[in-house]
């Protein structure tokens, strides 16, 4: 007994095929929370039918996880350091499970917002947690690399399983066990991680700036909720630019803050180096892309081509087969040989090309001529952004702050995911009443509407694609 417990609380010294069996319960966790993002993306159609909320909200299922996961994932990380890492990712499995719960048994939108906002709460509390257990759990070098792989390979897939699962259960059960699943799961993983994980000892640091996270997530969701009111209200209305002045406050407050604390969330010089802000901007600009094409193609192929559930979400295997694909090319086979830029510029322009094609969708487009030419662009360019960004955000920092530059990486991609959902759903819901108003029939006028939103995301790609040119300047990395 005593040898059990000092295995637990030693780092890496779980012993032989436990090291392994905690990998899989930590990468079960990370499935979990990947999939998440888009389990539900699959299921909102059925879920807007039953629970009877409009076009201009259905947006808020997805930010709602998107956005806490985003604004609290830095103050996740502080709480597994200061608390430790065992208590804080079983804590994280436990409140998950809770969260899919609520939600599960959401008898309104409001209470599916607030069981997904909590879900994406406690899923900033796993993500960090998973990568330093991974990283105490394996010393060696090799044997590190090989569980990063595994946990990169897991984190990937996430958006396919996520898609494929949603689709299975939405259509032979119910929308609502695209939630209820994750009990199980985390239930099962909590089971096994309290047997097998280890245990290291917690930090002496500050203690976690509660008050410093709430600031930026209230910024985040300020800008959201302007975007979102944007739809039924209009840009220049006081409902749109009274939430988004108080988001700049409550950003630049944040902002400040930071830079006047001894152990700040976010330290400031991550932010002072034009190469690293292209780089997260370049990221926060592809998810802005993906998250968008994934909500517009849900509503196309189920509520325009009739797609049942199931064959919504294999609609969507090109694309995550071009971004697997392309990301392994790109990460292991180009990327040390040229300059992140190269790729990351070439990237982004192909996911905008992915988007100006879907920018010309109608009633009658096919999937083979136009859906799926766009998809496998849209995945590759991504695959061309992301690996490359990761090299330039985590280049030339303080070995103790890697992880946390690679944790801003991960909140802007959740950021272009809670703010591009909610811009395009908005352009989309405008431009269809815009043309319902000129009394344009009600499937070609939503299918414009979905065109218009994807060429104002290309165009917002193509942007950033010709600001990464100019301002990353990282070199190519040397080994």
């Amino acid at each position: 007994m005593a040898a059990s417990s000092t295995d637990r609380r030693s780092p890496g010294r779980t012993a032989g095929d436990r090291r392994w069996t905690a990998l899989i319960v930590i990468a079960v966790a990370q499935l979990m929370t990947a999939l998440d993002a888009t389990i539900v993306n699959i299921a909102l159609p059925s879920a807007q039918r039953s629970l009877g909320f409009g076009d201009a909200d259905r947006q808020w299922v997805i930010t709602a996880y998107t956005l806490t996961f985003a604004g609290l994932l830095l103050l996740g990380g502080r709480i597994a350091d200061r608390f430790g890492r065992r208590r804080s990712f079983l804590a994280g499995l436990a409140g998950f499970a809770a969260a899919s719960a609520l939600a599960g048994a959401a008898p309104g939108l409001p209470v599916l917002m607030a069981g997904r906002a909590l879900q994406g709460a406690f899923a900033a509390l796993l993500a960090p947690t998973a990568l330093s257990l991974i990283a105490v759990t394996f010393r060696d070098v090799k044997e590190r690399g090989t569980a990063f792989a595994v946990y990169g390979a897991v984190a990937s897939s996430g958006a396919a399983i996520g898609l494929i699962l949603g689709g299975v259960l939405t259509e032979y059960l119910q929308w609502r066990w695209c939630l209820y699943v994750n009990i199980a799961v985390a239930a099962a993983a909590f089971v096994a991680g309290r047997a097998v994980l280890p245990d290291p000892p917690a930090g002496s640091g500050a203690r976690p700036q509660v008050a410093d996270a709430a600031l930026i997530t209230g910024g985040i969701a300020a800008v959201v909720l302007g975007c979102a009111q944007a739809a039924p209200h209009g840009w220049g209305s006081a409902e749109v630019i009274a939430p988004l002045a108080v988001a700049a406050v409550a950003i630049a407050a944040f902002l400040l803050i930071q830079a006047r604390r001894a152990e700040p969330l976010l330290p400031p010089y991550l932010l002072t180096r034009p190469d690293r802000i292209g780089a997260y901007v370049a990221v926060g600009a592809a998810v802005v892309g993906s998250f968008g094409m994934f909500l517009l193609l849900t509503y196309y192929f189920q509520a325009v081509l009739g797609y049942t559930p199931l064959k919504a979400g294999l609609a969507f295997l090109p694309m995550t087969a071009a971004v697997s694909g392309s990301g392994y090319l790109v990460a292991g086979r180009i990327l040390p040989h040229v300059r992140p830029r190269t790729l990351m510029t070439p990237g982004l322009l192909l996911a905008a090309a992915g988007l100006a094609l879907l920018s010309t969708l109608d009633v009658g487009s096919g999937y083979l001529g136009l859906v799926l030419p766009a998809e496998i662009l849209v995945g590759a360019g991504m695959a061309g952004v992301f690996t490359p960004a990761i090299n330039v955000v985590t280049g030339g920092v303080d070995p103790r702050d890697a992880g946390v530059a690679a944790a801003v990486a991960n909140t802007a991609m959740q950021v272009g995911g809670s703010v591009g959902v909610a811009v395009l759903n908005t352009i989309a819901v405008t431009a269809t009443h815009h043309r319902l108003a000129r009394h344009t029939p009600p499937g070609e006028a939503l299918v414009r509407g979905f065109g218009t939103a994807a060429g104002s995301a290309s165009i917002l790609l193509a942007c950033v694609a010709v600001a990464v040119l100019l301002v990353v300047r990282t070199p190519r990395s040397t080994h």
